[in-house]
């Protein structure tokens, strides 16, 4: 109950979130599978060496774990470069971080992930899409179709 109340229910509280890593750019600090915790920090506290999370700038903006490597420019909407620890270069663009805080990754908790990671395969996210509402589908079929008269038997007393 504590580990539900800890991971599902006191994240929406703001003070602390909880993510899974799904790549290897930031071993050996941290590792696919691993769930790390951050919390947040005043934007204008963020210096060169932390580990944030923050959408990057390109692409889908997915959410990425990296240490800052340069901040360009502070105040409140600072633009820093960012770089993973198992990465030979910096990443290839510059970071503007919005909003009020950054994401500082305060605790790592390894091997945690890896449901998370193994539900995110193509196999058993298909299985889960497409599988189980079809699953679903015969079953519902399956009470319709079936003869009423062997429920009755079913449920009768046998005398």
């Amino acid at each position: 109950m504590l580990l539900f109340l800890g991971i599902g229910v006191l994240p929406h509280t703001g003070w602390y979130r909880v993510e899974t890593v799904l790549s290897g750019s930031m071993r050996p600090a941290f590792a696919p599978g691993d769930v790390i915790i951050v919390t947040p920090e005043p934007l204008r506290e963020v210096r060169a060496g932390q580990v944030i999370s923050y959408h990057i700038p390109i692409g889908d903006q997915h959410v990425q774990t990296h240490r800052i490597v340069k901040v360009l420019r502070g105040g409140e909407h600072p633009v820093v470069q960012t770089k993973g620890d198992a990465n030979d270069s910096i990443d290839p663009w510059k970071a503007r971080l919005d909003g009020t805080t950054a994401w500082q990754v305060r605790a790592v908790a390894p091997n945690l992930g890896w449901l998370i990671v193994w539900l995110r395969t193509p196999t058993i996210r298909n299985l889960t899409v497409f599988g189980a509402p079809l699953l679903l589908a015969v079953l519902g079929l399956w009470r319709i179709w079936r003869d009423p008269e062997e429920e009755i038997r079913d449920v009768a007393p046998v005398a």
